[in-house]
């Protein structure tokens, strides 16, 4: 019975639309993780695990953190099913409070858009990461057409190198890597990765 449940809360959230972008995330995020057999990864803004649990081979332990509940035992439900042994969820949200947790790799995919303080969060992110760790940002190009009270309408990649800079992240990289129709708000729009070291 509990499984039937899952899957339709996962349907509601994993559409058809967010598991193709997953994948072309999923697809950019791979290379960025060679040699990290032994690191242990933080997915913030986890959702349904979409992203990391399909990262799962490359990075020794995987903790997925969300602040929705349901999302999380949608990827508890997936982890089980999966039989995945080295990831685990918590339930959290970094820019109320950050726990006492160390990761030598952060990921945060289409995360930072719906954070009002962003400097506060990179700054949290910088905290947790380990001397020489890395951080991902997936997230959406500045977008003069999208308008929304509680949404960035995206980054620019200058704004965002002067936020990480500022917290005292170093080696910067930030490329676009895709483009795609209606992505974003229901606007086409493009992608970029950021990778940083602390």
């Amino acid at each position: 019975m509990e499984n039937n449940v899952f899957e339709e809360m996962a349907k509601r959230y994993d559409t058809e639309e967010r598991i193709e972008l997953a994948k072309v995330i999923v697809k950019e995020v791979r290379p960025e993780l060679r040699k990290s057999k032994s690191k242990s990864l933080i997915d913030y803004g986890s959702g349904t695990g979409l992203i990391s649990l399909e990262l799962s081979d490359l990075v020794n332990s995987i903790l997925l953190v969300d602040s929705s509940k349901q999302m999380l035992d949608v990827s508890k439900a997936k982890i089980s099913q999966q039989g995945i042994t080295n990831s685990k969820v918590l339930y959290s949200d970094f820019t109320q409070e950050t726990p006492d947790l160390k990761a030598d790799i952060v990921l945060m995919s289409l995360v930072l858009l719906h954070i009002p303080d962003t400097k506060k969060i990179v700054q949290a992110l910088f905290n947790i990461l380990n001397n020489g760790g890395k951080l991902i940002i997936i997230d959406f190009d500045k977008n003069d057409k999208i308008n929304h009270p509680k949404v960035h309408n995206g980054f620019s990649h200058e704004e965002l190198k002067r936020r990480l800079s500022e917290v005292g992240f170093k080696s910067i990289e930030i490329k676009t890597f895709y483009h795609g129709h209606r992505i974003f708000m229901n606007q086409d729009a493009s992608m970029f990765i950021s990778s940083c070291i602390k």
